[in-house]
Formats: structure tokens, C-alpha cells, sequence
């Protein structure tokens, strides 16, 4: 693989069981790249350890008055030279090919995983975590995937190097080669305190990084209730936390280079003091002197890739871990049960858990007791199982989230872990159809969708049936104004060409939401469920949505989960959830005199009111509501 055929038409599937495994999964599908790094690596390597002989077998010469082996010995110099320079380059392009390579399938496992797991993967893993495994752990896994061809090479040098002073002078050799192991695994009882140091300092910076997303993200609200001071405090800590983890950690890197560079001077000191020794005697010339002596200066820059290895594995390591925790959340891309080949069924969306119950073609609205429990029936509605845990600890389940109009099927395994039965649409569990099956049939938009950068043609141009075209859709949702704002920013005064910043920052709440509205509608799906679809527009706009969110999707079957009355009101059949369970089900004003439960939650009934009073006469925001209603009407 060249960095020209970037990038993979398939990165495979990756051995995702821990970091080490994922990191000898990396290597093992670039053995070619790193076969080419290794030769390469040997010749730059053997070359600049052939050196020493070169020079000794000059200075004999010279000590022997012999023009003839002096040339010679210049023209090997030249030759090892030559060697050299066209080791090296070939060494630095084919190492970093295979660095660029490897991030590149990192890059693309990683793109392909959220793909499929959508929202589900921030509520998996931290949004600071997965900022790290996007950016910066990439390049360190590129990084140790690059340094092991050149590592194996130096080992081999060092290893030929020393046999081959054994054979050259034994003696001398000897000493050498007993010094050589202990000079490349001195390091070694540092390595765990380094990695853990390591460990930590990454931790650090992930936490970090969480914060500045965090703090960025709600930079608005912040600004508004005036904690960006608070915000920007806790951030200046854990920087600062961050700071003082990697001064341990260089601390600890600092002793490993220093060892490095300390113990092969004292391996010098001996040799030379043995070698003067041997030399007096007469049991050595001063040619091979010089030769041992040069061999062990020059094996201090193959040695120093030893040092390089260790600290590239131990910044890889927790690396490679966090993407491999990622790319081990796993949801089923092929049904259990021979349905592959399943076209998108039709029909009523039914909860057995719940007993929430949307016939076909209908509007249905469903009003929890629970706030909570709105955004979890949600994910199941679309296919995904229901979390038994608090909204505040990760998903233990591998179940996928769809947001901004991206509907998912169901995940089995974690379906099996909450014993929960899977959503039915048309009588077919979604847990039993392929992925792009069932998001073809049950799209859910999140109660905070994202909108993406760019134009508005870009932004409405989604995966549809084709029978809603995106002026119906940016009508249904109310638009008109967001249009008219998007026409004063773009240069041709046409909006769907106005560009929108990413998350669509420029834009209000209200019109975020609407934008969003209008690309759900757009896709049309079999069934289609909105969480709070209208909580940032006033109540005027949110009439005015019901009244074309209804006519647009007439015949089809649509969920919202809201307890506005206003869009209460439009719903052909309201359900009421309470404790987990459908325990109403009627029409809005009926639910509003006969179920008091359902009354408190829509009129935002207090205590002090006493439920039999409802009964009577209407309170005032009941009258207010309907008054809306029928104005807009």
C-alpha cells in the first residue's frame, strides 16, 4: 500500500479485543510495508556499523605504510557512504509511508465505526476520549506501527555487530557483547513506571479536552447565565493538572535518555581501557583497537531506537487501547434469523415493553410522567434497547443512538443484556433487520439534533424516498424566517446556498430545531419519531408546526414524544406513559378531564391545585391553549 492508493477500499475488521492486539493487528496488515522498512533498514544500519572496520583498516594501513590498502580501505568508506545515504532515504520514505498508512486505516476504522453507532458512541465513551482517538492517538499508533521495522532492524545490527566483534577480535568482543544486552535492557524496570506516568498524563489531557468541548459547546448559554468565569476556571485546573502529569512524565523519560547516554559511555571507558591494556601487551594491533573502539560509538545510534521503541509503545499503548474501545462497540449488522435480504416492513410501531402502540398512517403523541424516560423510549422506538442505568453513567449496552435523522436498527446483544423484547413495526422485531433496513424505516430525531457545516442544499440533501421535496419540508417546519436570515448571508441571495456553521452556531435554538425538523421531514421514512421537536419556538410557530407537520405527514406514521398541548391537541391518539407503562390512551382534551395524572404533567399542574377542580371549569392556560389552537386554525 503507497500513500497514492490511499484510501482503502476496505481497512478490514479490526482485532479490537485489547490495545496490544489491535497494535499487532495493524502491524501484521502492513507486513509488506514493514519487510520493505526492515531491508531498507539494514542496509542503513550495516552500513554505518561497517564503518569502524573501514576506518581501522585505515589506520593500519597507514601504520603499515601500505598506499594500496589505504585506497582500498577510502574506497570502502566511500562505498559504506553511498550505502548509507541510499539506506536512509529509502528507510525514512518506507517508514513513513507505513505511519501515513496506518492512521489511515485507523482514520477510516474509526469513520466507519461512528457511521454505525452514531450519538451512541459519546454516551459509550467520553466526547474528550473520543477527541483524543480522532486526533492524537492516531498519530501515536502511526507512530509505533512506523518505529518497529526500524527498531527490528537496529536489534539485528546490534546483533550482527556483535557477533561479528566476537569473530573480528575476541577479546575485545567478548566485552562487547556481554555489554550490549545490558545497555539495551537497563531500561526495562523504568518502562512500567513510565508507561503508568504516561497512562496518567493521557488521562489528563483527555479530561481536559472534555472540558474546552464542554465549555465551547455551551459557550451561549454560558455567556447568558454568566458562568463562563466558573467554566474557564475548572479548564485552567485541569490544564494545569495536565501540565504538572507531563512534567512527571518527561521527568521519567529524561532518566530513561539519561541512562541511555551513561551507561554506553562507561561500556566506552572499559573497552578502551582494555583495549590500551591488550594493545601494550601485543595481543591486539592499534587497527583493531581503533575498530572495536569506533563499533561500540557508532552502536550507541542503532541502541538509541531501543529507547525509541519503548517510549513509542508506551504513548501507543493507551492509545491503541481507546481506539480499540471504540471500535469494540459492537451492534449486529446482519439479522439472526435469515432476514438479510428484508425490505423495510410497514405497519403499526408497537413497544411490548412499554405497550406504546402507533397505528399506521396516524399521528400519535406520547406524554411521559418521567421527562427521562422520553429520551429512552425514543432510542427503543427506533429500534434500540432501553438502558436500565442512570442518564448520567455510559451505556453499558452497544445499542446505537440515532440523532439528526439518522434511525438504526436494534442491537441483540444488548437487547439480551436488558431482557428487554425489541420494538415491532408491521409485526417484525427491528432487531432482526439488517442496519440499512431498518434505518430506511424508522428514522429518530434527538432532542438535541447536530447540524453539520455547510450549505442548506448540503444539509437537506439526506437519504429520502423522494416523495417530500425540501420547500415542502422547510415550509411544514416553518421556515420562512430562517430562509429569509440564510438569504441576507449568502453572496447570490438564494439560501439553500448560504453556508451554516458547524452545529449551525449562527442560528437561534428555535431555528436549529426547525432546520432539523425540515431534514427529518425530507427523508420520509416509514415511521418517524421527534423527541420535543418544538421546545425552543414559541407557541404561535409551534401551532403552526403541528398544523403542517400533520399535513405533510398524512398517511404516515409518526411518533412525537412532547407534552405541549399544542401539539397534543393535532394528534389523532395520545398515549400517556406513566412508571414505565402506557396507561392512557385517548384523545388530548379527553386525557385532560378524565386522567388527572396526564393533566398535571401537560398543564403543569402544582400540589396546591386540587385535581377535582379540574373537573370544572377550565383553568387559564387551559383557555390561553385553546385560544392558540384555534387561532391558528
Amino acid at each position: 500500500m503507497q500513500i497514492s492508493d490511499l484510501p482503502y477500499s476496505d481497512p478490514g475488521v479490526a482485532d479490537a479485543r485489547s490495545g496490544p492486539r489491535f497494535l499487532l493487528w495493524l502491524g501484521r496488515n502492513q507486513i509488506g510495508g514493514q519487510l520493505k522498512s526492515l531491508a531498507w533498514g539494514l542496509l542503513h544500519f550495516s552500513s554505518v556499523a561497517g564503518l569502524p572496520y573501514g576506518v581501522g583498516y585505515a589506520v593500519q594501513a597507514v601504520v603499515d605504510r601500505s598506499g594500496t590498502r589505504l585506497a582500498a580501505a577510502g574506497g570502502l568508506i566511500v562505498l559504506l557512504g553511498v550505502a548509507i545515504a541510499l539506506g536512509d532515504t529509502m528507510l525514512h520514505r518506507t517508514a513513513v509511508t507505513n505511519w501515513i498508512t496506518a492512521a489511515a486505516r485507523v482514520q477510516q476504522l474509526l469513520a466507519r465505526k461512528t457511521a454505525a453507532l452514531g450519538a451512541a458512541l459519546t454516551r459509550r465513551v467520553a466526547a474528550g476520549e473520543v477527541v483524543a482517538v480522532s486526533t492524537g492517538d492516531v498519530e501515536k499508533i502511526g507512530w509505533f506501527v512506523e518505529a518497529l521495522s526500524r527498531f527490528a532492524a537496529a536489534a539485528l545490527t546490534v546483533l550482527l555487530v556483535c557477533v561479528g566483534l566476537v569473530v573480528y577480535q575476541p577479546a575485545l568482543g567478548a566485552v562487547v557483547a556481554i555489554g550490549m544486552p545490558v545497555l539495551a535492557l537497563a531500561v526495562l524496570p523504568l518502562l512500567p513506571r513510565a508507561t503508568r506516568r504516561a497512562d496518567h498524563q493521557r488521562e489528563k489531557a483527555g479530561r481536559a479536552t472534555e472540558l474546552a468541548s464542554d465549555t465551547v459547546a455551551g459557550l451561549r448559554v454560558l455567556r447568558g447565565i454568566g458562568g463562563e468565569e466558573l467554566f474557564l476556571d475548572r479548564y485552567r485546573r485541569a490544564s494545569q493538572e495536565v501540565r504538572r502529569a507531563a512534567v512527571r512524565s518527561a521527568r521519567m523519560w529524561s532518566l530513561i535518555s539519561a541512562i541511555q547516554v551513561l551507561l554506553p559511555g562507561l561500556l566506552l571507558i572499559v573497552v578502551v581501557w582494555y583495549g590500551v591494556h591488550l594493545a601494550r601487551e601485543g595481543r591486539i594491533s592499534v587497527g583493531e583497537l581503533v575498530t572495536v573502539y569506533s563499533a561500540v560509538m557508532i552502536l550507541n545510534y542503532p541502541l538509541r531506537h531501543f529507547e525509541e521503541i519503548a517510549m513509542a509503545y508506551s504513548f501507543s499503548r493507551p492509545s491503541a487501547q481507546r481506539a480499540a474501545r471504540v471500535l469494540s462497540l459492537q451492534r449486529v449488522t446482519e439479522p439472526a434469523g435469515g432476514l438479510l435480504d428484508a425490505t423495510a416492513p410497514s405497519g403499526d410501531l408497537y413497544d411490548p415493553a412499554t405497550g406504546v402502540l402507533a397505528p399506521s398512517g396516524l399521528l400519535t403523541a406520547v406524554v411521559c410522567g418521567d421527562p427521562d424516560l422520553a429520551g429512552r423510549l425514543a432510542d427503543r422506538l427506533g429500534g434500540h434497547p432501553a438502558s436500565t442505568e442512570p442518564a448520567d453513567t455510559p451505556d453499558t449496552t452497544d445499542s446505537v443512538d440515532s440523532v439528526d435523522g439518522t434511525a438504526a436498527g436494534a442491537d441483540e446483544r444488548g437487547a439480551e443484556e436488558t431482557g428487554l423484547p425489541s420494538v415491532l413495526l408491521g409485526g417484525v422485531p427491528l432487531d432482526e433487520l439488517p442496519l440499512d433496513v431498518a434505518r430506511s424505516a424508522v428514522l429518530v430525531q434527538d432532542k438535541d439534533p447536530v447540524l453539520l457545516s455547510g450549505t442548506l442544499a448540503e444539509l437537506l440533501s439526506v437519504p429520502s424516498s423522494g416523495s417530500v421535496r425540501p420547500d415542502e419540508a422547510l415550509a411544514a417546519a416553518q421556515c420562512a424566517d430562517v430562509l429569509d436570515a440564510l438569504a441576507q448571508a449568502s453572496l447570490d441571495e438564494d439560501p439553500m446556498n448560504a453556508r451554516i456553521t458547524e452545529r449551525g452556531r449562527s442560528l437561534s435554538g428555535g431555528q436549529r430545531q426547525r432546520l432539523a425538523l425540515a431534514r427529518s421531514l425530507v427523508t420520509d421514512p416509514e415511521a418517524l419519531v421527534l423527541d420535543e421537536p418544538t421546545s425552543a419556538v414559541d407557541s404561535h410557530t409551534e401551532a403552526r408546526i403541528a398544523q403542517g407537520l400533520r399535513a405533510l405527514r398524512h398517511g404516515r406514521t409518526t411518533v412525537v414524544l412532547t407534552s405541549s398541548p399544542l401539539l397534543l391537541d393535532r394528534a389523532d391518539r395520545v398515549v400517556f406513559v406513566q412508571d414505565g407503562a402506557a396507561v392512557a390512551v385517548g384523545e388530548h382534551r379527553e386525557l385532560v378531564r378524565t386522567e388527572p395524572r396526564y393533566r398535571a404533567v401537560v398543564t403543569r399542574e402544582t400540589d396546591a391545585e386540587p385535581a377535582a377542580v379540574r373537573t370544572g371549569p377550565r383553568s387559564a392556560s387551559e383557555a390561553d391553549i385553546e385560544i392558540d389552537i384555534e387561532e391558528t386554525a
